[in-house]
């Protein structure tokens, strides 16, 4: 009992002292016991640590790409600014100017949303939401503040049918929000949005239905990553981070569920638009009339 144990732990203080992946746990699943149990778990707890330390390096290098643009664009406007008297140009070149540094401020800020998501989603404390409300006042303060023309938001609601998970509701409410901003922003003005929820065995099922392009093909797991950006043609350049759905799907997926991107299509086969589905575990089934 001893020796194997003593051997597990030179193997984790190598590790913890290492700079690569040279050092491995010692594989003792053989031996059938306690040890060969606490052997694997610390196998597969040193490979969650990789994994996490690699994803922590690939965002850090993400962004500091996407920083880098805006600020080449910034350092560009502003030494040009510097050697031009035309007032017109000047004007022109401050514009960039403030659109760069908006640009900078809105990415950060969803980078530090991004980055803290994690430790706030198991810090948060879950309880029971019920997404009926929540929808309906979505979609409510999308009709009390929307801009003519613009395209008609649709809500679908199942009636006497409470649809109660349980979540954290301000991180809810953020992917929802976003998913209806992103659906309205690729509509056309005399399109539909369309919101509807339903129960489905021991899920709870939001889809949101646009009447816009649709999505690339093959690109419907690409849109999901850090930084992406496939936006409506015509929409200032900037305006979005690309760090919208990659946070969305990283709450609902916290939240025990998946969240999905496809096209529709017309009964003749062409694209009918854009079609996001999340699904969450039902907490419960209860009638309104309970």
């Amino acid at each position: 009992i001893a020796r194997p144990i003593r051997r597990l732990a030179l193997a984790t203080e190598r590790v913890r002292g290492g700079r690569g992946r040279q050092t491995e746990i010692p594989a003792l699943a053989e031996r059938g016991d306690e040890v060969g149990e606490l052997a694997a778990a610390l196998r597969d707890m040193t490979e969650a640590l990789w994994q996490r330390m690699d994803a922590i390096e690939r965002f850090a290098a993400d962004v500091a790409h996407e920083i880098k643009n805006p600020l080449t664009s910034l350092s560009s406007a502003v030494q040009t600014a510097a050697r031009i008297e035309n007032s017109e140009q000047q004007r022109r070149l401050m514009t960039i100017i403030q659109e760069d540094v908006q640009r900078l401020d809105r990415l950060i800020s969803d980078i530090a949303d991004a980055s803290r998501l994690d430790t706030e989603l198991s810090h948060d404390e879950a309880e029971a939401v019920d997404l009926s409300p929540m929808l309906a006042a979505l979609a409510e303060v999308h009709r009390a503040t929307a801009e003519e023309p613009g395209p008609e938001l649709r809500l679908e609601l199942p009636q006497g049918v409470a649809l109660v998970v349980n979540g954290v509701e301000v991180r809810l409410v953020q992917v929802f929000r976003n998913l209806l901003a992103n659906a309205l922003s690729f509509s056309p003005p005399d399109g539909t949005v369309a919101l509807r929820a339903a129960l489905d065995g021991g899920w709870i099922e939001i889809e949101i239905d646009d009447d816009g392009p649709g999505l690339p093909d093959g690109k419907e797991k690409a849109i999901f990553e850090r930084f992406y950006s496939e936006r409506p043609e015509g929409e200032k350049f900037g305006t979005h981070s690309g760090l919208g759905l990659s946070i969305s799907k990283q709450i609902i997926e916290a939240h025990g569920g998946p969240l999905i991107a496809a096209n529709r299509r017309h009964a003749g086969g062409g694209e009918a638009g854009a079609r996001f589905t999340a699904r969450l575990p039902a907490l419960r089934f209860r009638n309104s009339r309970d």
